[in-house]
C-alpha cells in the first residue's frame, strides 16, 4: 500500500512532454503552490478501470491519430525500395495492411503480452535494414519502374518486380523476428540488458534518424516551399502552440452548454500539419497554381496527380497471410534484421517503464517484460507473413498521450486496436493517404526523423559526457555508422570474399548504419575500462529498474485474462516459467485481503473518483 501511494505521487511529480515519438520527463517543483496542478494531473481512469464504451471509441480514435504519422510514413518510404513509387493502389493496399495488422498486434499485446495500455505499430528499427537489403545489386529497381509513362500497375512483369522484393522481405522479418520471440518467452532479455547501456544505444537510435536523410531530401526537394510549410506547421503546433489551451463548446446536464479548453495542438501536431498543408495544396492544384506538366518543378505537389486511386480502390479488403506470394528467406536480410530487432527490443523495454508510471500501474515484473518482447515478436511474425514489410513494436507518442489525456485505461487501447483493424478492412481509408503530396510528406519527414535522432541522442544523459572515454565511443560510433555505409553503397563491389552468401550478408550490415553505430558502440562500450557510473550503467538501471515483487495489485494488472492465471498457471512449478504469473499466495497476516478497502483501493490512488466526468474528457480529444 506504502508503495503504490509513493508510486502514485512520484507520477504527479513528474510531467511529459511530447514531440512525435520522444517523451521527455522533468520533474516539477514540490509544493503547496502546485496542489491545483498536482490535482489536475491525478488520473482518471487509471490501468483497470473501464471507461463508459462511447469514451473508449472517442479515445482510441484519438490513440490511432496519433500513431498515424509513423504508421503511414514506413509504407510510403518502403515503395521506393519495393518500385512502387507509380503504383498508388499497392501503396493503399500496403497502408491498409500495415493498420490491420498493428491493430491485430495491439490486441494480442494488451490482453496477453505486457498487459499495459500501449499502442503497437509500424518500427523504423527494421526499416533502415530492409531499405539496406533492397539497395543491393540484385534487388535495385529497373529504370524503367522510375518512369510514370512506363509503368504498366496490372502487368505481370512488373507485379513480380515489386512482388519479389516484397517476399524476400517477409522471409526475412519472419525468420528474424523468431529471435525476439525465443528471447523474450525465454527471459534472455534481462541478460541481453546487462551488457547494452546508454553507449550503445545512443548511437544505434540516432543513426536510425540519420540515415534517413536521403528519403527526407528526396520527398522534400519535389517542392521545398510545401515541405517547409509543412514543417513550420508542425514545429509551431508542437513546440511554440502547445501550451495555448483551445476552447471547445461542450455539454453536461450540471453545467449545460459550456466552453472547455483541451490542448489540441499539443495532442494532435503532426495531423494538424500535415492537413492544413494537404488542404493548401488542393486549392494551389484548383487554382492551377502548381504546374500540371510533370517536367517542371513542383508538380509532384499537386493532389490530383496519383489518379482515381480512391475511385480504384475497393471499399472492402480483407489482408491475409501471403498475399503477396510465398515468401522467401535470404541470409543476408535475416542478419540486418536481427539488428533492428535488439533495438527494437531495447526500446520497448523503456516503453513498459514509461507506461506503467503513466496509467497507474506498479511497475512491471520479469514476466510480463517477457511476455511483452515475446509478443512483439509474434507480432513481427504476423507483420511479415501479412506482407506489411515491416515489423511492430510500441509506439512511445501513445505513451506520452497518455499523460496528456489522464486516461491509462487499457480498455481504450483495445478500443484502439479494433478501430485500426476496421481501418485496414476499408480500403478506401489506405487510398486517401496515398493521395498526400510527397512535399507534404517530405516535410513531415524533417521533423520526424530528427526527432528519432534527438530521441537517440539523449540516453547519453545517463552516461558522464565529461568523461574523454566516452566521448571518443559515442563520436567514433556515429562517425563510422556514417562513413562505412555511405562508402560501401559507393563501391558495391568491393566486399568480395568469394563466398555470395557472405557477401550479401557482409553488404547488409554495413550498409545499415545502425549496426556498424551500434556494433562500435557495444564492443568499445564494454571493452575499454571504465566505472558503471562513468558508463551511465547505474543511472539507466535506476531509470529502468525492474521490480519483480509479486503483490495482489500486480497480479491485477499484469496477470492473463478471462482467469487464465488461475485455471492454467496455479503450479507452483511454473513460477520457473520465464513469462508466466506467479501464483499469488494467500492473504497472510498484514497484508490486506481482497475485498477490503485498502485492496480494493490500491490501484485507485492515482485518480479521482469524484471527477470521473466523461464528457470533460470527450471534450479533450473530440477534435
Amino acid at each position: 500500500m506504502e508503495r503504490h501511494h509513493k508510486d502514485g505521487w512520484q507520477i504527479a511529480k513528474w510531467k511529459i512532454t511530447l514531440v512525435d515519438g520522444a517523451e521527455h520527463f522533468s520533474e516539477l517543483p514540490e509544493g503547496n503552490a502546485l496542489s491545483k496542478e498536482n490535482d489536475r494531473d491525478k488520473l482518471v481512469y487509471c490501468v483497470t478501470d473501464v471507461p463508459p464504451w462511447y469514451l473508449c471509441i472517442i479515445l482510441g480514435v484519438q490513440h490511432c491519430l496519433t500513431a498515424f504519422g509513423g504508421i503511414i510514413a514506413i509504407p510510403l518510404i518502403l515503395s521506393q525500395g519495393l518500385c512502387l513509387q507509380h503504383d498508388s493502389l499497392t501503396q493503399s493496399h500496403l497502408i491498409s495492411t500495415i493498420f490491420f495488422v498493428s491493430g491485430i498486434c495491439t490486441l494480442l499485446q494488451v490482453m496477453f503480452g505486457v498487459r499495459l495500455p500501449i499502442l503497437q505499430g509500424g518500427t523504423f528499427t527494421l526499416l533502415a535494414p530492409s531499405m539496406a537489403l533492397l539497395s543491393m545489386p540484385e534487388w535495385a529497381c529497373p529504370a524503367w519502374t522510375q518512369n510514370a509513362t512506363l509503368v504498366n500497375t496490372s502487368s505481370p512483369v512488373f507485379i513480380n518486380v515489386w512482388q519479389s522484393r516484397m517476399q524476400v522481405l517477409q522471409g526475412s522479418i519472419m525468420v528474424g523476428s523468431l529471435f525476439q520471440v525465443v528471447v523474450g518467452f525465454s527471459g534472455m532479455i534481462g541478460l541481453i540488458m546487462r551488457f547494452i547501456g546508454p553507449l550503445t544505444i545512443a548511437p544505434t537510435i540516432a543513426l536510425i534518424g540519420l540515415s534517413l536523410y536521403d528519403s527526407a531530401g528526396m520527398n522534400a526537394g519535389n517542392h521545398w516551399g510545401i515541405a517547409a510549410m509543412t514543417t513550420c506547421l508542425i514545429i509551431l503546433f508542437s513546440q511554440y502552440l502547445r501550451h495555448i489551451p483551445v476552447p471547445f463548446p461542450t455539454y453536461n446536464k450540471t453545467k449545460k452548454f459550456h466552453t472547455t479548453k483541451m490542448y489540441i495542438f499539443q495532442i494532435l501536431p503532426v495531423l494538424l500539419g500535415i492537413t492544413l498543408s494537404w488542404f493548401i495544396c488542393y486549392v494551389l492544384t484548383v487554382s492551377n497554381v502548381l504546374p500540371s506538366d510533370p517536367s517542371q518543378y513542383g508538380h509532384l505537389a499537386r493532389t490530383d496527380i496519383k489518379g482515381d486511386v480512391i475511385g480504384q480502390a475497393p471499399w472492402f479488403t480483407f489482408p491475409y497471410p501471403g498475399q503477396w506470394g510465398l515468401p522467401t528467406v535470404s541470409l543476408a536480410g535475416v542478419f540486418g534484421i536481427l539488428a533492428g530487432v535488439i533495438s527494437s527490443m531495447i526500446e520497448s523495454v523503456g516503453d513498459y517503464h514509461a507506461c506503467a508510471r503513466l496509467s497507474g500501474a506498479p511497475p512491471p515484473p520479469k514476466h510480463a517484460i517477457n511476455r511483452g518482447i515475446g509478443m512483439e515478436g509474434l507480432g513481427c511474425l504476423l507483420a511479415g507473413a501479412w506482407g506489411t514489410g515491416n515489423g511492430t513494436t510500441s509506439y512511445s507518442e501513445n505513451v506520452g498521450a497518455l499523460g496528456i489525456t489522464k486516461v491509462g485505461s487499457r480498455s481504450v487501447i483495445v478500443a484502439s486496436g479494433f478501430l485500426m483493424v476496421v481501418m485496414g478492412i476499408f480500403g478506401k481509408i489506405g487510398a486517401i493517404f496515398t493521395t498526400i503530396p510527397t512535399p507534404v510528406v517530405g516535410g513531415m519527414f524533417l521533423v520526424m526523423f530528427g526527432v528519432i535522432s534527438a530521441a537517440g541522442v539523449s540516453n547519453l544523459q545517463y552516461a558522464d559526457m565529461n568523461s574523454s572515454r566516452n566521448i571518443f565511443i559515442f563520436g567514433f560510433s556515429m562517425f563510422t555508422g556514417l562513413v562505412i555505409p555511405n562508402w560501401i553503397l559507393k563501391n558495391p563491389g568491393a566486399i568480395a570474399t568469394g563466398v555470395v552468401v557472405i557477401d550479401q550478408v557482409l553488404q547488409v550490415l554495413l550498409t545499415t548504419s545502425m549496426f556498424v553505430g551500434g556494433f562500435f558502440g557495444f564492443i568499445f562500450d564494454n571493452t575499454i575500462p571504465g566505472t558503471k557510473r562513468e558508463r551511465g550503467i547505474i543511472s539507466w538501471n535506476k531509470a529502468h529498474e525492474e521490480d519483480s515483487n509479486i503483490t495482489i495489485e500486480s497480479d491485477t494488472v499484469y496477470g492473463l485474462p478471462f482467469d487464465l492465471t488461475a485455471r492454467f498457471f496455479s503450479s507452483s512449478c511454473l513460477r520457473y516459467v520465464p513469462f508466466c504469473p506467479s501464483p499469488s499466495s494467500s492473504p497472510s497476516e498484514g497484508t490486506p485481503s481482497e475485498g477490503t478497502p485498502e485492496s480494493s483501493d490500491s490501484l485507485d490512488v492515482l485518480k479521482d473518483a469524484a471527477k470521473k466526468d466523461p464528457t470533460q474528457i470527450i471534450a479533450s480529444v473530440a477534435f
